[in-house]
């Protein structure tokens, strides 16, 4: 009934915790795949002698969220696909209570979010509301606050929700194939918040359960490449946001405006600033900036196959 897909960077021990998780609290019928993103062969073969069932997707190239997930949700035989991230931790039956929430709310509902919390207990999103340019600026200098109860976010029980948030959802197969299933344009982001979009465009609905809880550990995977990823993720955010020449334009002014302030606070020895003002009005795509970003700052080998 579910087919479950997780992309996972060289990250075994948070996956292992994942996997474990999810296959002990799931009691519907359950296929998974796991995207071993950049594995070395024994961590591969450690893999598929712990987890004899799960289907192992091997990806060697240079890959996004987008296309790394979708690399096996091409292949998925599920009525429901559950994207979930590496660094999460279940130890409720999180996917049974989506399934019913899905059953509940109709064909019409496309995906389900849960509420999803840091270790600390602390919420990062419960429900989305629509993200547009505007916000998205607000978002560069720190000023969002996705806590702060809106008419999409942050209520009680199971209510309408407008977008989605990429470390955790339940989607309707048919609806996500309809769809195009991510993305491959972002590299990084927005591309969760663009599916859910996609969706409401579509006709369908997003809901959010806010009693089905899951850990995300942020960050966790992907820490070490500051410079490429943020570079990265402000290309993707460019296209996604600013679709016409002259707003585009002027958001690239606005990201040059506030990294430059940056560096200059910094004493011009910010990496990351560095990095994003080096892009920011290059034609390349987000996946572009990445790889030059990583081969100019000399990444390890695992990075760039």
């Amino acid at each position: 009934m579910v087919s479950a897909v997780i992309v996972s960077m060289r990250n075994s021990r948070r996956l292992r915790d994942a996997l474990s998780g999810l296959l002990q609290h799931t009691k519907t019928p359950l296929e998974v795949f796991v995207v071993a993103y950049l594995y070395p062969p024994e961590e591969l073969e450690s893999l598929r002698k712990d987890f004899p069932d799960i289907h192992i997707v091997e990806s060697n190239e240079t890959r996004g969220f987008s296309e790394n997930n979708n690399l096996a949700l091409r292949q998925v035989s599920g009525e429901y696909c559950f994207i979930v991230n590496d660094d999460t931790l279940i130890d409720s039956p999180l996917v049974d209570e989506l399934v019913d929430d899905m059953l509940k709310f109709g064909p019409r509902c496309a995906a389900v979010t849960p509420r999803i919390v840091f270790p600390s207990g602390k919420v990062q999103t419960c429900g989305r509301a629509p993200w547009n340019a505007w916000r998205w600026m607000k978002h560069y200098l720190h000023l969002v606050d996705e806590t702060i109860p809106t008419k999409w976010s942050m209520k009680v029980g199971q209510f309408r929700t407008w977008t989605l948030n990429g470390a955790c959802f339940l989607a309707r197969t048919s609806v996500f194939r309809k769809a195009g299933w991510f993305d491959e344009r972002f590299f990084f982001t927005p591309e969760d918040i663009a599916i859910g979009q996609k969706f409401n465009e579509m006709g369908y609905q997003v809901w959010c359960d806010s009693d089905a809880v899951i850990v995300h550990i942020a960050g966790d995977t992907a820490s070490t490449l500051g410079p490429a990823i943020k570079a990265a993720r402000v290309k993707g955010a460019l296209l996604y946001y600013a679709p016409h020449r002259f707003g585009r334009f002027f958001l690239k002014l606005y990201v040059a405006v506030v990294e430059f302030c940056r560096l200059v606070k910094h004493g011009f020895r910010e990496s990351v600033a560095s990095a994003v003002l080096g892009s920011v009005f290059t034609s390349e795509t987000p996946k572009e900036t990445f790889i030059r970003i990583n081969i100019e700052t000399e990444p390890p080998p695992l990075l760039i196959n």
